[in-house]
């Protein structure tokens, strides 16, 4: 989503049956959509400054630094391959795939 946000919304739009007109695709709607789902946005919003979500967990914990691939320094190997298996059995077929930043 990091390398180029536009065309990765556009595929997401499409995946989800919902694709853009050439109209939104003049008129600016997926610049809009990345500003407002962009990482300082929605980190700034006052939802995600507070409260808790699913199991008591803090939504803050939600947004941490915005690096790709930062991940990787809490995850073990093991968790890893794990997830990596995890991903590539639900995303058989979509077309969609996950790419791993080392």
């Amino acid at each position: 989503m990091k390398e180029d946000g536009a065309l990765h919304l556009k595929k997401l739009a499409k995946f989800l049956g919902f694709p853009f007109s050439l109209e939104e695709e003049r008129g600016g709607e997926i610049g809009k959509i990345a500003k407002l789902c962009s990482f300082d946005n929605m980190k700034k919003l006052e939802v995600n400054k507070s409260g808790k979500s699913i199991k008591n967990f803090e939504n803050k914990n939600l947004f941490r630094k915005a690096e790709v691939g930062d991940w990787m320094n809490y995850l073990t190997p093991n968790m890893v391959e794990r997830l990596s298996k995890v991903i590539e059995e639900k995303l058989e077929g979509s077309g969609l795939r996950f790419k791993v930043f080392s």
